[in-house]
């Protein structure tokens, strides 16, 4: 499938955002092991917190993930201390990101995990038990989702855990997101300088009421401010959220956009002149990495990004496919060591009609959906991939005055 995207001169719109996915999948692991009966109130419509509530709610003892990455670690995890005989497996990109570091720090706690494939990586099987818990050494810089998924079980474990981080810590905010939400379900945790430490304890059920995502504001923002004259009410956003991603209401100023936080939501407009250079480390917010690429070229704003080192084992090598993209709309980017990438207003020649690649990855999709306001209209290619974290995208774009036109 293939979308032509055109867009409107300006928007002045009201928008209702999806719900949090990263709180959503939290909240369901936290709703099983605290065994609440309550349903969590707003909860996210995307496929990758589908693929978790088909799994808590299959017969079988296969579960099929697709390209969800934070389902593959967190039901890793969780079924690992689950009686019973599991099969994880997910889409061939799935199969390409590696799991290893989970397992083998599950398995020195006690769990029972064989790879199935290839050595390291999905698809796995699990014999669930109880696991002993204890003290792990894990570095920082691997995925924050593997730290989420160990933090999660840890107060079922006879002795608890305790996490020693070395290195950098990546996507910190989304380790804060999971012990803050661990709180609301009964668990403290103690984290001392770089070691993260939550004794056996029982959860406790709570009522939980999931808030719009930052993530996919970031997309609306970016429009606002490459379309002056715009203004959008975002509704379900919080000013003091527990998404590491509300950064982006800051970020965005020097882009030119303004926030004001409303009782319902916020509303942005393009009040000021944008900044002509911007730096800044990714390393707390790497899935704004994409949305902010595109906009500072789209602006014309020299950057230089750096904590951009998780990039590269997303849905897709996103530093490498931003560079790809953007070099069809004749811009030069570098890359440097794997977690920098700039952009000091070195040109070429733009493709006439350039066609949007999206890579399985839905960040591609959205990020790059305002270059048509740039472009006059941009062809995006495989646009049903926004599924993953926010299926009705095109369909809030058309409310605001896009035309999105299926064109094969």
């Amino acid at each position: 499938m293939q979308y032509k995207i055109t867009s409107p001169t300006k928007i002045k719109s009201v928008v209702q955002l999806p719900s949090s996915k990263s709180i959503s999948n939290r909240g369901l692991i936290l709703n099983a092991l605290s065994l609440n009966t309550e349903p969590i109130i707003n909860l996210s419509d995307c496929e990758d917190t589908q693929v978790i509530i088909d799994a808590f709610n299959s017969d079988s003892n296969i579960f099929d993930v697709k390209a969800a990455g934070t389902a593959m670690r967190f039901l890793t995890a969780f079924l690992a201390g689950m009686e019973g005989e599991w099969i994880i497996k997910g889409t061939h990109r799935m199969h390409e990101r590696p799991i290893f570091p989970l397992v083998d720090t599950l398995l020195s706690l006690g769990a029972s995990i064989k790879y199935i494939e290839k050595e390291g990586y999905p698809p796995i099987k699990i014999k669930g038990r109880q696991m002993k818990g204890g003290e792990v050494n894990l570095s920082g810089s691997i995925s924050s989702q593997f730290i989420s998924a160990l933090l999660m079980i840890a107060p079922l474990m006879e002795s608890g855990l305790t996490i020693h981080i070395k290195n950098e810590i990546i996507s910190k905010p989304y380790i804060d997101l999971t012990l803050n939400m661990m709180r609301k379900y009964g668990i403290n945790a103690i984290w001392c300088e770089n070691s993260i430490k939550i004794k056996h304890k029982r959860y406790k059920p709570f009522s939980l009421t999931v808030e719009s995502d930052w993530s996919a504001a970031s997309y609306w923002y970016e429009m606002v401010a490459l379309l002056p004259g715009s203004q959008v009410k975002l509704i379900g956003l919080e000013k003091e959220s527990m998404q590491g991603d509300s950064k982006t209401a800051e970020l965005f100023e020097y882009m030119g956009v303004t926030t004001k936080y409303l009782p319902d939501g916020v509303f942005i407009s393009k009040t000021k002149q944008a900044t002509d250079r911007f730096f800044y480390d990714f390393v707390n917010e790497p899935d704004l990495a994409q949305t902010f690429i595109a906009t500072c070229c789209f602006l014309n704003i020299r950057f230089v990004f750096s904590g951009l080192q998780s990039l590269k084992i997303k849905e897709t090598d996103r530093i490498n496919a931003m560079i790809t993209e953007m070099q069809k709309f004749g811009f030069i980017l570098q890359a440097q060591k794997n977690s920098i990438l700039s952009w000091g207003g070195e040109r070429c020649d733009a493709e006439t009609n350039p066609v949007i690649h999206t890579y399985d990855d839905h960040r591609m999709a959205m990020a790059l959906a305002p270059a048509s306001i740039v472009y006059k209209s941009t062809l995006i290619n495989n646009p049903e991939v926004v599924s993953k974290s926010y299926p009705n995208f095109w369909n809030d774009l058309r409310s605001v005055g896009f035309e999105v036109e299926e064109v094969s």
